[in-house]
């Protein structure tokens, strides 16, 4: 197929006719439109497809948040409840502070009275104000720390005034036994040497109760170098006693005794020959013949 063009000029029509590749020019026009149309397309999808995408992420991320939101409300909200509840039970303990002072008479010297916090509960979904509930939070952890110096102060003082009445030595360590060995110089059991016995031993059954003979604290608990499991118990003014030669204790360094309590289980650890309590009584850290406060009446 050919194609012929006519072109007018001056003298005359001229006829022309167009090379192949010519022909082929509107083609390659139109495929180029096409490709270019195509690329568009496919960029407008791409960045359709985009905005989609983060729609999509910024929903998920709104939905986060508002659940993040509302689970943090409700915790608060909790918290704030248990605050509340801690600052009533703080409350009663306080009450039952000064009524203790009260009945030692010693309300004079014990305050337990303090500001009670803000304290309140929120509906979930309230406006919960966080500094103010830290706020409620810190007068609470003071009024706690005030709290139990002052029951540790009170306990000591009742504990000592309870002391005063129990602290006068008499009796012997044990429920039931006899005396085996006086103080003063004797023969060794061991050696045969004269030496110095310094205190009084009672014999017994093994397993038998090791009593206090005055109310203290105690001071040592364990064992200790010929003595085997000794207690031993500060009952104030420069006095303590102490009990050797036990199976078992049952008291413990910082507990307070009463006179009569069971501190221990007569034995025979150590230095000993068979089930005996050593009973010795110090005054200003010297041992001293008990003999007086085994026979002495009771205060």
């Amino acid at each position: 197929m050919s194609v012929t063009v006519f072109i007018q000029g001056r003298n005359g029509a001229t006829r022309w006719q167009p090379g192949k590749r010519w022909l082929l020019l509107p083609a390659l026009l139109i495929a180029a439109g096409t490709g270019l149309y195509q690329y568009n397309a496919e960029q407008f999808q791409q960045q359709q497809q985009s905005v989609d995408n983060q729609r999509v992420t910024n929903e998920e991320q709104k939905h986060e948040l508002i659940e993040l939101k509302d689970a943090t409300e409700s915790q608060l909200a909790m918290l704030v409840t248990h605050v509340a509840k801690m600052q009533a039970k703080l409350t009663r303990l306080e009450a039952l502070g000064e009524q203790v002072a009260k009945n030692a008479n010693l309300d004079d010297q014990f305050d337990f009275s303090s500001e009670v916090g803000v304290g309140g509960f929120s509906e979930l979904g309230s406006r919960i104000e966080l500094d103010q509930l830290i706020q409620d939070m810190d007068k609470l952890v003071s009024r706690i720390e005030n709290g139990n110096a002052q029951l540790s102060l009170l306990e000591t003082v009742t504990t000592n005034l309870h002391i005063d009445n129990e602290r006068y030595i008499s009796g012997r360590p044990i429920e039931k036994g006899w005396l085996s060995s006086h103080y003063g110089l004797r023969n060794d059991p061991f050696n045969g040497q004269r030496t110095m016995h310094k205190g009084i031993d009672f014999a017994g059954k093994e397993g038998t109760n090791v009593i206090a003979t005055a109310g203290g604290v105690v001071t040592w608990s364990g064992k200790m170098f010929g003595y085997g499991e000794l207690i031993e118990i500060d009952h104030g003014n420069g006095l303590r006693t102490r009990y050797g030669h036990n199976k078992s204790l049952s008291v413990a360094v910082g507990d307070v005794v009463g006179k009569g309590d069971t501190i221990a289980k007569m034995g025979s650890t150590g230095r000993s020959t068979g089930p005996h309590v050593h009973y010795e009584v110090l005054r200003g850290g010297q041992q001293i013949d008990p003999k007086k406060y085994v026979y002495r009446k009771a205060g």
